[in-house]
């Protein structure tokens, strides 16, 4: 029976034809071009993030070029000849290095976390032997762009999600949870402490104890840490004497202002000359000699004399978002490994920000924090913006539609290792978004 005797067969053959993209759709009277399905590039990407940080680096190329100008322009011959050559630069490689770690699965760089903590050992180790010594510190290669103990604060939230996030992780055994995770964060923590970096060193000690009690450690273990490591640097602190005299400014400053160290009072100074509203961007006095490094571990300090009050809460602001959306990102997270990557690495850029902002108001003894996204920095800024992009993906794979066999067999496979841990983050089976466990 042909087409022309038989309706039926030619409606079935039009339902076709429809069906397939990328074809005209002829009918009797007219023509309708079915198109091809949008393939987006970069799906799912957590757009509040991505704007949070966006506004983060811009409010950080803005007071970098404002801090520099006067001094690029004795060195470099033009007021935006540092601006461009260095901090741009650093802007630049760093959001191509966040794009690439967000497309590519966060489930891919596990299998590397024992070789990139083998690697930040032996450069801890190497910078001791090699590095440069700047202002009495022996921390950097390359005329201070590349720090290994900024490296080491990476590793060592991404080395500890790997490891308290896999299956057979026994978080709360005394030998097999606190004895191994005292003695990796240990030994990274007093290779930095030799350089002597003393503030690096308490981030790195601070962030893991975050990601230990979240991935369910017993409580007594966690004080025991922090009474051992209270315990240390108080011993180290006896050990150097710049960091006594710090402390004793500090003690002194609590009673009058004034006798504060130079670089705190230079701070409080630029926040008072500011007042609410600033004295407008490009018209700060205290960044011409006066405040040490003000684009780099100084920059809040330009940033509320040029902003003021105001401008400085916005950026407090934009940490406060930050954090959440990270702690959000984590409930998301399909699995374990996911799930503490984003509590560390939000913990991490959070400590920061709040030792750097604590340090510019004198409420802690000074230290040399850069500011996350915003202080000028190369390593400093390269490892944050990985952090962020490996959030990215882990947001990205977390809400995803996946296909109806693909969800079956997440259903299948469930990890549900962390119920016997009670770790302090719901499981991924009760995150909004990640496929129901079985009863």
């Amino acid at each position: 029976m042909t087409d022309q005797a038989n309706p039926d067969a030619r409606r079935h053959r039009r339902r076709r034809i429809r069906q397939r993209p990328g074809f005209t759709v002829m009918t009797d009277d007219s023509s309708r071009p079915v198109r091809l399905p949008r393939r987006q590039i970069l799906p799912n990407f957590d757009k509040p993030m991505l704007a949070i940080v966006l506004l983060l680096l811009i409010i950080g190329a803005l007071m970098v070029f404002s801090a520099t100008w006067d001094w690029s322009n004795q060195t470099y011959g033009s007021a935006a000849g540092f601006f461009v050559e260095e901090h741009l630069r650093n802007v630049i490689v760093s959001v191509i290095a966040l794009l690439i770690f967000a497309i590519v699965d966060y489930r891919f760089w596990k299998r590397f976390a024992v070789w990139l903590l083998f690697f930040t050992i032996v450069s801890l180790v190497a910078v001791r032997i090699f590095g440069e010594d700047i202002f009495g510190a022996r921390r950097s290669f390359t005329g201070g762009r590349l720090q290994p103990g900024e490296l080491a604060e990476f590793t060592i939230v991404f080395y500890l999600a790997a490891w308290l996030g896999s299956h057979n992780a026994r978080v709360r055994s005394f030998f097999y949870g606190l004895v191994p995770f005292a003695l990796i964060v240990g030994v990274i923590a007093y290779l930095i402490v030799l350089q002597p970096d003393l503030s690096s060193a308490a981030i790195v000690v601070l962030t893991a104890g975050v990601m230990f009690f979240v991935a369910g450690a017993n409580v007594l273990h966690i004080g025991a840490v922090g009474a051992s490591a209270l315990t240390l640097g108080l011993i180290v602190l006896q050990s150097w004497q710049y960091a006594q005299d710090r402390i004793a400014n500090f003690l002194v400053g609590l009673t009058d202002i004034t006798l504060t160290d130079y670089h705190t009072l230079q701070a409080i100074t630029a926040f008072v000359r500011g007042g609410w509203f600033g004295v407008g961007v490009g018209q700060s006095q205290q960044k011409f000699g006066a405040l040490p490094a003000p684009h780099t571990d100084s920059i809040f300090a330009i940033i509320g004399e040029e902003l003021g009050v105001m401008g400085a809460a916005v950026v407090v602001a934009l940490y406060i978002a930050f954090a959440i959306r990270g702690f959000q990102t984590a409930r998301l997270a399909k699995d374990n490994f996911g799930a503490l990557l984003c509590v560390g690495f939000t913990a991490w850029v959070i400590i920061q920000a709040l030792l750097n902002i604590a340090v510019m108001t004198g409420v802690v003894p000074s230290t040399g924090v850069p500011l996350p996204f915003i202080s000028f920095g190369g390593s400093s800024l390269l490892v944050v913006m990985i952090g962020v992009g490996l959030m990215l993906s882990v947001h990205r794979i977390a809400t995803r539609r996946k296909p109806a066999s693909e969800r079956r067999s997440d259903i299948a496979n469930f990890d549900r290792s962390w119920r016997h841990r009670r770790a302090r983050l719901s499981r991924a089976g009760n995150r909004p978004g990640a496929a129901p466990s079985r009863g």
